[in-house]
């Protein structure tokens, strides 16, 4: 129970990755709200944590919206009280409109900006208060391989990336003497719904099959699994980690070696 009693809020978490780190918090002990676009499965997670003994709290927003931010930390403190963990997961992947730059959508790339490195910036700007006054706090981002190198037709995705590791160690700079941590994870290839797109893109472009390239992504062979990416996370957001601040773990088959 590395998390019991702590209070954490988790965007993007009705699947996926988002929905792994929700089960893995609530079986460590936290009390958590879970946000993100689908009803439907937020309430199945809300009942299931339930019955489970947990408490969960679903919200329901589009963060893509404005003012989407504002509402669920209202929401979020309002039903839990202080949050002490942030994860800031919810993101849309390049698959949604893959293209190479000369032809980029650039309303795409606004939207893919703000959903992926302004909202976290957000976010992080409203738990920070309390976590300074409290001195303690635990902020975790989800970003990504493509935060360290570029990608085929995925030049929003990537900058997004590389800037949210920006924001990241900027501010673990910033809270270091505050008791606050401030990490990222960088996730390769995982087994999701927006990673099933990104395959079957590439898998047109470069003439394989889905199956040779799910062999050929990393060294182990495969795609990761949700489930493997959220131990780090609940270890990043324990007391234990005190000592790890501004470090962005590959978590990715051994993908990118650096």
């Amino acid at each position: 129970m590395k998390l019991k009693g702590q209070k954490a809020l988790i965007t993007g978490a009705s699947r996926g990755i988002g929905e792994a780190i929700a089960r893995a918090f609530v079986a460590e002990g936290a009390d958590i709200a879970i946000t993100g676009r689908s009803a439907p499965e937020l309430a199945a997670l809300e009942k299931e944590f339930s019955q489970q003994g947990g408490k969960c709290v679903s919200i329901v927003a589009d963060l893509a919206q404005r003012g989407a931010v504002d509402y669920v930390w209202q929401q979020a403190i309002e039903k839990l009280g202080n949050i002490e963990i942030l994860v800031n997961n919810a993101g849309i992947g390049s698959s949604a409109n893959p293209r190479p730059i000369i032809d980029y959508d650039d309303n795409f790339w606004e939207l893919l900006l703000y959903v992926n490195l302004t909202v976290p910036y957000l976010f992080s700007k409203k738990a920070l208060p309390a976590m300074v006054e409290r001195k303690y706090g635990r902020i975790i981002m989800t970003a990504s391989v493509n935060g360290k190198v570029g990608l085929m037709h995925g030049a929003a995705y990537a900058a997004s990336k590389h800037g949210l590791l920006g924001l990241t160690r900027t501010l673990a700079m910033e809270t270091a003497k505050q008791g606050i941590t401030v990490n990222a994870i960088c996730p390769g290839p995982v087994r999701t719904r927006m990673n099933n797109l990104r395959l079957e893109h590439e898998a047109k472009i470069t003439g394989k099959s889905i199956a040779e390239l799910e062999a050929s992504l990393t060294p182990i062979g495969r795609r990761l699994e949700p489930a493997e990416i959220a131990p780090l996370v609940v270890y990043l957001a324990s007391k234990e980690a005190s000592g790890i601040t501004g470090q962005a773990f590959n978590i990715d088959g051994g993908f990118l070696m650096i």
